[in-house]
């Protein structure tokens, strides 16, 4: 399969590898399924079922004007995990902006069907600096990248990158072709999904979905991350999800997906083999 329709008429571009217990991996912004490929690729040599897809307005996904809340991402969930069939003892993996879509599928759809949920460099549960959030991204920082996503897209992202993958000016975690990679994934989407997706993921307060956590949940950081903080994010969302298992990657950024590849699909393997604890 490489297509599905949503509820709303959108066309959303569904990778499906292997066979077994199903694991869905949502991409963060404003990336698409294929970021998730070494794990991906690890999940179905281990077992696995592992279904990525694009995100509204993403990779090979539609762009629609509308729907870039969390409640219609979160319909978007569900309607792929229906016309996949994934729909009783899945594992969500959410990636960044990805994590709100497992929070709020956990609430807006009561979990159904998951038994279990991991966070990785997730916004869950509040990204946007508040007087009872002082831990968050100030608002003008926000608006410094949306001023910048308007004025010059590919130089913002390529700029954005850096950080997100921890680059500094005399040391690099990763290659110049890593950073072309992903920056092509950026470019793929539409002006307007990654506007309005940015202001989703930093805006959306998640603090009343955890509750709806009722499955064991992995929470994974970095604790340099400068895209995502980690104090107002994974350490929140681990304190408030009970039970939660929460591994904090020493001096680690924000793409873990590529900075800690091994160490992350390591981590995910074991949370879902139930041996991690």
């Amino acid at each position: 399969m490489s297509m599905i329709t949503t509820r709303d008429g959108t066309q959303l571009y569904v990778k499906d590898w292997g066979d077994g217990q199903p694991v869905i991996l949502i991409h963060g912004w404003p990336l698409s399924a294929d970021s998730w490929d070494p794990q991906a690729n690890a999940l179905a040599e281990s077992g696995f079922r592992a279904i990525a897809y694009d995100r509204r307005g993403f990779g090979r996904s539609d762009q629609p004007w509308n729907g870039y809340t969390y409640d219609t991402l979160a319909d978007d969930l569900a309607d792929v995990m229906a016309a996949t069939g994934a729909t009783d003892g899945v594992s969500l993996v959410g990636f960044s902006m990805g994590g709100g879509e497992v929070a709020r599928y956990m609430s807006r759809h009561s979990g159904n069907g998951v038994v279990r949920a991991a966070l990785v460099s997730s916004v869950v549960p509040l990204l946007i600096q508040r007087d009872d959030n002082p831990d968050g991204v100030p608002a003008a920082t926000l608006d410094q990248m949306t001023a910048g996503m308007r004025a010059d897209r590919p130089e913002f992202m390529r700029t954005f990158l850096g950080d997100f993958f921890g680059q500094g000016y005399l040391t690099s975690s990763v290659t110049d072709e890593t950073i072309d990679w992903a920056w092509r994934m950026c470019m793929q989407a539409g002006l307007k999904p990654t506007l309005a997706c940015a202001e989703a993921f930093a805006t959306t307060d998640f603090r009343p979905d955890l509750p709806h956590f009722k499955v064991p949940t992995l929470v994974i950081h970095g604790t340099s991350d400068a895209t995502v903080p980690i104090d107002a994010t994974g350490r929140a969302a681990a304190r408030a999800i009970p039970g939660s298992i929460f591994r904090e990657y020493d001096g680690s950024p924000h793409g873990l997906f590529v900075t800690d590849q091994d160490q992350l699909t390591a981590d995910l393997l074991g949370f879902l083999r139930g041996q991690l604890a």
